[in-house]
Parts: C-alpha cells; structure tokens; sequence
C-alpha cells in the first residue's frame, strides 16, 4: 500500500535544479572539446562478463522468438562499438541498471557519465577529469592526488599486495572484517581489504586517484611493467570523502585478448554457480577491425552529486527514489 506523500520527489527542487545544471555544465564542458554525445541502447541482446556485477533482465516474445534483453550496467561495450566504426571521441550521460542492493550510495538505476578519448593515455585522461571536477566545483586551483595501488596499501594496511603471501592476505582480511581464512583468492582478499580498510580513508581531504592495479585485476584495460618490473594494470578508480566515483582504463584493443579474458569470466562465473549469460560477441568482431587507442572513464553522476550538494543519500539527489518510483 503507497502512502499518500509518496508521489512527491525524494529530491528538493533546489537540488534537482543543481542537477540540471550540472547536466548543463557536463554537455558544455565536452562541447568545447569537440568529444561528440552518443545515445546508445538502454536494452541489448548481450551483457557484460564480470562476475562480480548482476544484470536486469528483460523477457520478451518478438518475431516469432522468445528473447532475453538484458538492461546494460555501462553503455562501455556500444560506445566501444561506436569507437571501432569511426566515431572519434565521445561521450554519454544517461542511465545505466545493476541488480544490486539499495542502499546509501546504491539505487538499482542510476546516471552515469561516461566518455572516450583517442589519443589520450590514462594519465591525461586523469587530468581531464580533474579540469571537469574543477569546473564543477567552480574552483580553478582544484587537484587531485594520485597514489598508487601498492603505496595505499603499505600505508594503510603495512602490507605489499604484489608480495605479501596468502596466509598474510587472510590474516589481514580476517582481522578486518569476519572473512577471510577460509577464501584462496588472492585478488577477492585483495578487494576484500581495500573495500573494508582503505576505501574509507583515501581522499577526504581532496579527490584521490588509486591506479596501477595488479594486472590481475585489468578487467579491459591494458597492463605494462611499472617502474618495479611489476605487470600492472593502465587503470584507475578516483575515490573522494570515501567514496568511489569513477573507474578508468588505458583501453584494451586486441580482440584476442578481450575473448580470453571474456573466456576467463565465463569460467569464473560457472566455478561461482552464477546463471549464464550471453557477452557481446559484437564487440570482438569490432575490435577484429580495429578499435583507436584510447583511454576511457565512466563517472557516477549521482554520487558526485551527493558530494556537491553535500548529502547523505542518494536519494537526496534523484527525482524519485527507488521506493517511490
């Protein structure tokens, strides 16, 4: 049974007026640029491979078939396609879906930001989002730190994630949280202790970028050797008061290497018990023909605005909350 104030916006009009400007602001920025706005598809054929992300789900019966439409968690594998076909450097803002849990920082949809550019590495790009928050924040002497993956976790934690042994992980991990003896995965540990310790003391003072990852955790992006001789992945996430606002990439091109790596997930996600679900095969072909190098980032807009708007919830600064919608 809805309640009778339940039609009304979970937001205040002054926030959803700061939403709207920000939208503004965003399309103005990349304008200047010349990085073109796309609009691709809310419903594909094909999902994603990630077996730590769930998808929603859409059945339907057209021509004859009975098909299943899976609601995109990122518009990265469409605008990847739009890459390969020559379209230059873009971007999108619209709403992406995940079947996760709602909570603080969560809603099952949400708006995301998200943008490729030819040429650029994943350090400029990382600079091209700190000129964009500055803009927003409507501070030019705004900056960001950088720190990486390694230093993080000897600072927070006293530990070497590219050498420390498996017993340690776990004993790190169960001293944090009440998991942790029992788990094999060197990079779940690691996650695992990075989500429960660090997350929450990287960037409060200013917006903190963490990059080289272990290659291991590459997703698509593409791995080097550091300074070290270490493989590391050309990858960054920025986390600011906290909290986790975007994840970027040097991208992957090599359509070989996507369909192992695609091939992994699969694996993974079988050795999970995890339903099957079909990947983008369209993606491999376009990247068989030839996709620019480039690097690309996809912004939680949502989250940012709570920073902005110096909120608690994310309801607070969408039109219609979850429960209301």
């Amino acid at each position: 049974m809805y309640q009778a104030s339940e039609w009304q916006p979970s937001a205040d009009m002054s926030t959803l007026k700061k939403r709207a400007q920000l939208f503004k602001a965003v399309r103005a920025f990349f304008d200047d640029k010349g990085v073109m706005e796309v609009d691709t598809q809310c419903l594909s054929l094909a999902s994603i491979s990630d077996p730590h992300i769930e998808v929603l789900t859409s059945h339907t019966r057209s021509q004859g078939q009975d098909l299943t439409y899976y609601l995109q968690t990122s518009p990265e594998y469409a605008m990847k396609r739009l890459l390969c076909a020559g379209s230059g450097s873009i971007y999108q803002l619209g709403k992406v879906f995940r079947a996760e849990e709602v909570g603080r920082r969560h809603s099952i949809e949400f708006t995301m930001l998200e943008w490729y550019r030819v040429g650029l590495d994943h350090w400029q790009l990382m600079g091209e989002i700190q000129a964009l928050l500055a803009l927003l924040c409507e501070d030019d002497s705004f900056q960001c730190e950088h720190l990486s993956y390694q230093k993080a976790f000897l600072l927070h934690v006293g530990l070497d994630p590219f050498s420390a042994s498996l017993a340690e992980l776990q004993a790190c991990a169960h001293q944090h949280t009440e998991y942790g003896l029992q788990e094999e995965d060197r990079d779940t540990l690691l996650e695992l202790i990075f989500s429960s310790v660090i997350e929450s003391k990287i960037g409060m003072e200013q917006p903190c970028f963490i990059h080289s990852y272990p290659a291991s955790q590459a997703a698509l992006a593409n791995t080097h050797l550091d300074e070290l001789g270490q493989n590391v992945a050309a990858r960054f996430e920025l986390y600011w008061q906290g909290m986790e606002l975007a994840n970027g990439y040097n991208e992957l091109t090599d359509a070989q290497e996507q369909a192992r790596r695609f091939a992994e997930d699969k694996t993974a996600r079988e050795a999970m018990g995890l339903v099957d679900r079909q990947f983008d095969e369209r993606l491999i072909s376009g990247l068989h023909q030839g996709m620019p190098a480039c690097s690309g980032v996809a912004l939680g807009i949502d989250r940012l605005l709570i920073l902005l708007c110096q909120k608690t919830h994310i309801k607070e600064v969408i039109p219609f909350a979850h429960s209301r919608a």
